[in-house]
């Protein structure tokens, strides 16, 4: 074998469609478009969600629910995670910083310590909320649960 007898594998390549290249071609005339309609015009595209007229599931479908404007999402951290920062860095004081350096949080991120683990030293937490537990946790170890 050689590099000019290099062939691709019988029945591997297709030719290309050539559309509306006289009627003789076989694709002449409406392209394979059929017809009139929409689909048979230059520059044809359906919204998405269109259904034939027929009416879309999206308004088929009634609402429910209710979304509060006002709801306020804390980013949850548990006590474990807190104690692995605690072991790699050796703090003695974790505020929203050090939770960012760790890429624990965004700095904007509101956060809410949780109560799942345990601490083994006494650090002083400062976020913007607490669980009761965790709070209870964090005072237990000999820490302080400060609230911003």
């Amino acid at each position: 074998m050689k590099l000019n007898e290099l062939r691709p594998a019988p029945g591997s390549l297709k030719t290309k469609k050539r559309l509306g290249r006289g009627t003789g071609s076989g694709m002449g005339g409406t392209s394979t478009r059929g017809h009139k309609g929409a689909k048979s015009r230059s520059g044809y595209k359906q919204k998405k969600g269109f259904e034939g007229g027929q009416m879309p599931l999206q308004r088929r479908i009634p609402k429910f629910g209710f979304v509060s404007p006002n709801r306020v999402e804390y980013k949850g951290i548990n006590l474990d995670t807190l104690q692995e920062v605690i072991t790699k860095t050796g703090a003695s004081v974790i505020d929203i910083e050090l939770l960012s350096t760790n890429g624990l949080v965004a700095k904007k991120d509101l956060v809410k310590i949780l109560g799942r683990g345990e601490l083994s030293k006494a650090v002083e937490v400062k976020v913007h909320a607490f669980s009761a537990s965790a709070a209870s946790s964090i005072e237990k170890a000999g820490g302080k649960a400060i609230t911003l």
